[in-house]
């Protein structure tokens, strides 16, 4: 029993590993400096993600980067759950891979704020919840155009959601699921402790803004 849970937790470890490894790959700043807009780091807040790099005016840059973003907390999760048969094994996966993204190894450890890694993450635990959140997002930015405060709404809204879809469809609740969203949504918050100060400053960006 002790070998078959050492075995366990080595393999848990190893998902662990392989979803921060994925998480880590910095596509803002590869895509930027492959389409000629730069190091995104240095413009803007400085922010690898999508929304840093639509303020070098490249809508094209910022959407791969979006995609990418969101892909690969999706990947990592699908793929430890597709290996493993296990919910958790891919949860755990995704947030790693979450983790990763927030604090890159080949960036020492300064990464982005987990937005769309998060969306990337929900719509593949879950596509309902997905679905719901992201719709919250659109809503919040259309109202608002500011995307920090889209996703902080968003972010605070998924755990709550993540018990609706599971009703919906008529399935029992998930647990690492709910964990995954409750886990993701707090450090978003904590990556988002500086728009936070603006947002109730009222000098956040609006969306589309270039740097200056």
């Amino acid at each position: 029993m002790e070998d078959l849970a050492g075995a366990a937790l080595g393999t848990l470890a190893l998902v662990a590993v392989a979803g921060y490894l994925l998480g880590s790959i910095p596509f803002g700043v590869i895509i930027t400096r492959l389409g000629g807009a730069g190091d995104v780091r240095a413009i803007g807040s400085g922010n690898i993600g999508a929304t840093n790099v639509l303020r070098t005016g490249r809508k094209d840059l910022a959407l791969a980067t979006l995609i990418l973003d969101a892909g690969k907390g999706a990947v990592a999760l699908l793929l430890a759950r597709w290996l493993f048969g296990s919910e958790a094994a891919g949860a755990i996966a995704g947030a790693s891979a979450f983790i990763g993204h927030l604090f890159p190894v080949w960036l020492g450890f300064k990464g982005g704020k987990g937005v769309a890694t998060f969306f990337g993450l929900l719509i593949a635990a879950l596509w309902p919840l997905g679905l719901m959140a992201g719709a919250i997002w659109i809503l919040t930015a259309f109202v608002f155009r500011i995307s920090s405060l889209s996703a902080l709404t968003a972010a605070a809204a998924a755990p709550l959601l993540a018990l609706l879809p599971l009703a919906m469809l008529g399935l029992p609740a998930s647990t690492p699921i709910i964990v995954l969203a409750v886990f993701t949504a707090l450090l978003i918050y904590v990556r988002h402790s500086a728009n936070i100060a603006r947002l109730l400053k009222g000098t956040e960006p609006r969306i589309g803004a270039k740097a200056a």
